[in-house]
């Protein structure tokens, strides 16, 4: 397994970062992490980490075994990553951040976990998916809560945009699925109207669709829906 990137604390970005030619759709600023968040990332990512490298990812020997695959962009503290990996033991896990907060804390959950159908990649998804994934390869996609970028100047840095989505579609094997979440209405239409337009992509509702049972609810979503803010699932599926 290749040895995983070193990152800056201080930024939160994958190396290299500043080098990237296209738009981030994360932010530079979250730089604050404990010190469990720490200790667990430089004691752990060398076991359940991946290294970033221009070159497609073999998956079956990053995992040691042959399974479906599915990749999860974005995975925050990593809450609903381990529930969702735990849940199925039979498909592996690929999750990618750029946080070290965030993979700190979901390579402590794996441990205490014991999860052994997980790996972590610290680093810009977009490069992840266009360099390490090969086509025609993922099981599914999961795009839960991206940041909204709300005000109307950012928009262009929202995660959901037609080269990416174009990009994912050719990631994800015939009758593979991609799930994107979201509890910002203008955000899920512009999602909604992301999606339809993609020809390798078909709906698999008439606009929305119900909460699959695989996502569970993660506290921020419980605090949300308690607010009254209107979470959103779009499950698309890849056309044959």
């Amino acid at each position: 397994m290749p040895e995983p990137s070193p990152s800056p604390w201080q930024s939160g970005a994958a190396s290299g970062a500043a080098a990237h030619p296209h738009i981030r759709s994360f932010s530079g600023r979250r730089g604050h992490i404990t010190s469990g968040q720490r200790a667990a990332w430089e004691r752990l990512l060398p076991r359940w980490g991946i290294g970033y490298a221009p070159q497609p990812l073999d998956l079956a020997a990053a995992f040691g075994r042959q399974a479906p695959v599915a990749l999860e962009i974005g995975f925050g503290m990593g809450e609903t990553t381990a529930a969702i990996a735990a849940a199925q033991p039979e498909v592996d896990f690929l999750g990618v951040e750029v946080y070290p907060a965030g993979v700190g804390s979901l390579l402590r959950r794996i441990e205490e976990a014991g999860l052994t159908n997980l790996r972590v990649i610290q680093h810009d998804a977009l490069e992840v998916v266009r360099d390490m994934i090969a086509p025609d390869t993922l099981a599914g996609v999961h795009v839960f809560f991206p940041d909204p970028w709300p005000k109307a100047r950012h928009h262009k840095r929202r995660l959901i945009q037609p080269p990416f989505v174009a990009l994912l579609a050719s990631r994800i094997r015939p009758g593979g699925y991609l799930h994107c979440a979201t509890d910002w209405e203008h955000y899920a239409q512009q999602m909604l109207e992301v999606l339809s337009a993609e020809p390798l992509l078909e709906n698999t509702a008439e606009d929305f669709a119900p909460r699959p049972e695989h996502r569970p609810l993660t506290k921020f979503e419980r605090r949300g829906l308690r607010l009254g803010h209107g979470v959103r699932d779009l499950l698309f599926r890849r056309r044959s």
